[in-house]
């Protein structure tokens, strides 16, 4: 019996706990998009859905790569 004297305060210590995660998930917008991430991960990402300066950004820093990077073929 003496154990429910520490049993029950316990229990509503981690109760509290889960309120104030469950509040804080709310506020810091934890549940904003719950459907997104697992439909996204199914495409693939495709340059069209990007805007147009977007695309030109990263083929800009595709071929800055790819420049920067030594050529095997050309073995000094």
């Amino acid at each position: 019996m003496s154990i429910l004297y520490l049993l029950i305060p316990l229990s509503l210590i981690l109760l509290g706990l889960a309120v104030w995660a469950f509040f804080w998930a709310v506020k810091n917008d934890q549940f904003e998009d719950l459907e997104g991430p697992a439909h996204r991960i199914l495409f693939d990402e495709d340059e069209n859905d990007l805007p147009a300066d977007e695309r030109q950004r990263r083929r800009d820093a595709r071929e800055r790569a790819s420049s920067e990077r030594p050529n095997p073929d050309e073995s000094s």
